[in-house]
């Protein structure tokens, strides 16, 4: 997919806040300095439109971005970060399943995965928490880059078995600074418009 225009619409923490309207919504999900950010630039062509930082906890909010008048990605707060009061998290984790559970306009959910590393317990337990509300998922195995391209499958197959996947999910392989799998990956989130 060829993106024109995006921008950043509005940073909800409400419902009476979300965008107006019926443009479907792909949310992104992973826990925090997985790489969303990076994700959501490298598939709309821009350098900068979702900050970037080496500091994990900067998603405070639901950003939604409008992609030439088609779409909105949803980026929400990463979870399992440890450096936030448990109130503020409770918050965080409020706002996320309000949105998850009751926004018509969601049709499914790009969850980033580290494939350097065996999912966290908090992947699965997100992994777990879409399938239970019956949201289709998208798993995106990110920073494939890091490692060779002889072991991919190996991490691919650990990441499968870790989250249990159920038939039918999609498993991607990425890198954000290779574009490796953006094709797959739009095709994957076109499948769901």
């Amino acid at each position: 997919m060829k993106v024109k225009n995006a921008e950043i619409v509005i940073s909800a923490v409400k419902p009476a806040q979300y965008p107006v309207g019926h443009l479907p919504e792909i949310a992104l999900a992973g826990r925090s300095n997985v790489g969303k950010s990076s994700f959501i630039n490298k598939m709309l062509n821009r350098k900068n439109l979702a900050r970037t930082s080496s500091k994990p906890g900067k998603t405070q909010t639901l950003n939604f971005y409008n992609i030439d008048d088609i779409l909105h990605f949803v980026d929400v707060p990463g979870y399992g970060y440890a450096r936030v009061s448990k109130t503020e998290r409770a918050a965080w984790g409020k706002m996320i399943e309000t949105y998850l559970t009751n926004r018509e306009q969601l049709k499914a959910v790009v969850l980033i995965v580290d494939v350097r590393h065996k999912p966290t317990q908090d992947d699965i337990m997100m992994y777990d928490f879409l399938k239970h509300f019956g949201l289709s998922v998208i798993i995106i195995a990110t920073k494939a880059d890091k490692i060779p391209k002889g072991k991919w499958q190996k991490h691919l197959k650990i990441v499968k078995e870790t989250l249990e996947l159920e038939e039918g999910d999609e498993m991607i392989l990425f890198s954000s600074e290779t574009a490796q799998g953006k094709d797959t990956a739009w095709n994957a989130i076109k499948s769901f418009l």
